[in-house]
C-alpha cells in the first residue's frame, strides 16, 4: 500500500496536514488551564457540527463502538426492549451489543441494500400501548451497503404513535460529511467517531445527549464507569477528565471542527453530494449498480457497488492494494464477496475522487470483467467539470 495515495475506505479517512500537526504535540499536563483550551472549544465546535444548542455532548477516548456503549449504559436497565431493525453490518453490531448487556430486542429484518423501516416501527410502537420498549435505535447511515435512513421521518413515526421511547442513533459515517440536526429531528443520543467526517485518526467517540437522555441517565442502572456521563460531566467543570485525556486527538478536533465550520456546512455536504454523484455516474458507467435499492436511500460518504453474479468483488480490493497501491472497502457480512466499497468522505476532493475512480476502473478491467477503460471517469467528469471552455481556448 502506498502512503502517497488517498484512501477510498469509508473509515479512517483522509487527514488533512493541518490536522496531523495539530495531533501531533507536547505533551501538557491535563489537569492545567491549558487543557480547557482545547477541551471546550472542541465540545462547542462538535454541537455546532450536529447543530444542537440544546444537547450536552462528551468526547470519550474510544472509537464510535464506544459511542455505541455510552448511549445504552447511561440510559437503560438490564432487561429493557430496544427496538431495531438489522439491514447491515453496523446495525446487526449494535444489536448484538445490545444483548450482551442483557437488553431484550425488538429485531426487525430488513435486506440488506434497504433503509429502516419508518412504517413498520411506527407499527410496533403504536402497538405497544404499554410501553415496554425503551429505546429505538437507528444507524443512519449504514457503512456495510451505503444505505443513508431517514431519522427526521422516523422522530414523526415516533411521535404519530404519541411513544416514549429514546431514539439513539448511530450517526459514526454520517455526522460531519452530511446533514445531521440532534435538535431539529428530536435525537436523544447521537454517536459520531473522530476517524470518519472529522477527518482525524480513529480514537474519539462523540456522544451527544438530549434532556431526556440526560434525565434517563439520572435512573439507568446499567454498569457504567469508563462511559459514565456523569463522572464525564463533573471532569469538564473542572476543566478536566475523570481519568487520562486522548490530548492530542482533542487538539486535532479542535481544528477540525474549525475547519468544517469554516467551509461551511452547507458547502460540506454538497460538496460530499457532488463526489457522491460522480461516483455513482461512474458505476452506472460501469453497466453496474450500488447495493443501495432505490436513489432515496443513496448514501452521500460510501457506495457499496454490486459485481456480477458469481464474480468475488473482494478481489477488486485485493488487487488494488497490490498492484495499484490504492485502498477501497470490502463487502462485510451479507454482503460480503458481493460488493466493494469506495469511500467518499472526510478530507477529499474531486480530483482525488477521479484518482479512485480511475484505479477501481483499472482493477476491473484488469479482472477480466466487461468495463470500458475511461468509461467510469469519463461519467464522473461530466459530474465534476465546473464550466465550458474560454473563448481564447476555443479560438486556438
Amino acid at each position: 500500500m502506498s502512503l502517497q495515495n488517498p484512501v477510498f475506505i469509508p473509515g479512517p479517512t483522509n487527514i488533512p496536514e493541518a490536522i496531523r500537526k495539530a495531533c501531533d504535540m507536547p505533551t501538557i499536563d491535563h489537569r492545567s488551564p491549558l487543557f480547557a483550551t482545547i477541551l471546550h472549544p472542541a465540545i462547542d465546535g462538535c454541537r455546532k457540527v450536529l447543530k444542537t444548542t440544546e444537547g450536552e455532548l462528551f468526547i470519550f477516548p474510544a472509537s464510535g463502538t464506544g459511542g455505541w456503549e455510552a448511549a445504552l449504559s447511561n440510559t437503560l436497565n438490564p432487561g429493557d426492549t430496544v427496538l431495531a431493525a438489522r439491514n447491515g453490518m453496523f446495525s446487526h453490531k449494535w444489536i448484538d451489543m445490545c444483548r450482551r448487556f442483557g437488553l431484550n430486542v425488538t429485531q426487525v429484518d430488513v435486506p440488506w441494500g434497504e433503509g429502516l423501516p419508518v412504517a413498520k416501527f411506527g407499527e410496533i410502537l403504536r402497538a405497544d400501548t404499554s410501553g415496554t420498549i425503551k429505546a429505538v435505535l437507528a444507524t443512519h447511515n449504514e457503512t456495510a451497503t451505503g444505505v443513508v435512513s431517514d431519522i427526521s421521518g422516523l422522530r414523526r413515526a415516533m411521535d404519530d404513535a404519541d411513544h416514549g421511547a429514546l431514539l439513539l442513533v448511530d450517526g459514526v459515517s454520517s455526522i460531519g460529511s452530511m446533514d445531521f440536526q440532534f435538535d431539529a429531528w428530536g435525537v436523544d443520543v447521537a454517536v459520531a467517531g473522530s476517524q470518519k467526517g472529522f477527518m482525524l485518526p480513529a480514537g474519539l467517540a462523540i456522544a451527544c445527549f438530549s434532556a431526556k437522555a440526560v434525565a434517563a441517565s439520572r435512573t439507568a442502572t446499567l454498569p457504567r464507569t469508563f462511559w459514565s456521563i456523569d463522572d464525564m460531566r463533573k471532569g469538564y467543570a473542572a476543566n478536566a477528565y475523570p481519568y487520562t485525556p486522548a490530548v492530542g486527538l482533542l487538539n486535532g478536533l479542535k481544528l477540525s471542527t474549525e475547519m468544517l465550520l469554516a467551509e461551511g456546512l452547507d458547502q460540506v455536504y454538497a460538496r460530499h453530494a457532488r463526489i457522491a454523484d460522480g461516483v455513482r455516474a461512474a458505476v452506472a458507467a460501469w453497466g453496474m449498480a450500488p447495493c443501495a435499492a432505490t436513489p432515496d436511500l443513496y448514501s452521500n460518504t460510501v457506495t457499496a457497488i454490486r459485481t456480477p453474479e458469481g464474480f468475488d468483488a473482494t478481489t477488486i480490493v485485493e488487487r488494488a492494494a497490490q498492484d495499484y497501491g490504492m485502498a477501497f472497502g470490502t463487502g462485510l457480512g451479507d454482503v460480503a464477496g458481493k460488493v466493494f466499497r469506495i469511500g467518499h468522505l472526510g478530507m477529499l476532493t474531486d480530483a482525488m475522487a477521479l484518482s479512485g475512480i480511475a484505479t477501481a476502473e483499472m482493477v476491473m478491467v484488469d479482472l477480466g470483467l466487461p468495463v470500458t477503460l475511461g468509461s467510469g471517469v469519463a461519467a464522473a467528469q461530466s459530474v465534476y467539470r465546473r464550466g465550458r471552455p474560454r473563448a481564447t481556448e476555443l479560438a486556438a
